[in-house]
């Protein structure tokens, strides 16, 4: 599935003028003042790492670079790639369990959260900088692109985590930043990598679940199957603890050498 996809895309994108070829460094001399101009077989491999969300960017101001994201629609195109498999994979989920309004259930969830997220970004990038006394907040930014195209691409590759970026997340303004840093913050599970972020939400759901059941004092069921024996809910907590810890431990650990 991945390979035809990448191909896809890879087409789509060197349709739009992203470079792909084998060549070496070149002298660009259609510029007033020679300058040395990269190439390289970047439209390939923005498009995989892209539809399996491992973002990265061939070139170093990543997909800020005309090279790699010359024109709106490539612009979209691999924003578009970043959360194709990932919201697909709840409706495959909806049919691997047998009922498709629980996988949209949780698409929905999915994409509250991410417009949500998405929304109160764009407003705290549009609205009156103190700091810098603008109006809108350009620091970091393509101007080509516009604050909307960052905004988004920075909302959907810290909920997808994805690592791609169109503008310098650290420039955003305190709120906007804040909400990208809430999106990694949750586990990076709103639709987030190939897979990861489904199961992520899973469990979440089956902490829901669980809990919403003792409020009501019913028996937590979810698909059928009762949640209601300690060794589901302590490896459901686990799950969810874990990634957290190990980042920090290991995080200690580094810092402390």
């Amino acid at each position: 599935m991945l390979l035809p996809l990448s191909l896809v895309l890879a087409l789509l994108l060197v349709s739009q003028g992203v470079v792909q070829n084998l060549s070496p460094l070149c002298n660009d001399h259609a510029r007033r003042k020679p300058a040395t101009a990269p190439r390289g077989p970047a439209a390939s491999q923005v498009a995989i790492k892209q539809l399996g969300t491992n973002g990265g960017g061939y070139f170093n101001a990543n997909s800020a670079h005309p090279y790699e994201n010359p024109t709106p629609l490539s612009n979209f195109l691999e924003m578009f790639a970043i959360l194709l498999i990932p919201a697909a994979l709840t409706y495959t989920y909806g049919r691997f369990v047998g009922s498709v309004r629980q996988g949209w259930v949780i698409f929905a969830a999915m994409l509250v959260l991410l417009v949500a997220v998405a929304a109160g970004m764009l407003y705290a990038e549009v609205t009156y900088q103190p700091m810098g006394s603008v109006t809108t907040n350009l620091e970091g930014k393509e101007v080509r692109l516009g604050v909307a195209n960052s905004v988004l691409w920075g909302a959907l590759t810290t909920a997808a985590s994805n690592g791609s970026v169109n503008s310098m997340l650290s420039s955003f303004s305190p709120l906007a930043g804040g909400l990208a840093m809430l999106n990694i913050l949750l586990g990076e599970v709103v639709f987030g990598g190939v897979g990861a972020g489904l199961y992520g939400m899973l469990m979440f759901v089956i902490l829901t679940v669980f809990i919403a059941g003792l409020m009501v004092g019913r028996t937590p069921e979810y698909l059928g199957k009762k949640i209601s024996e300690a060794w589901e809910i302590k490896m459901a907590y686990l799950a969810v603890l874990l990634p957290s810890a190990s980042i920090l431990l290991f995080g200690c650990a580094c810092c402390s050498n």
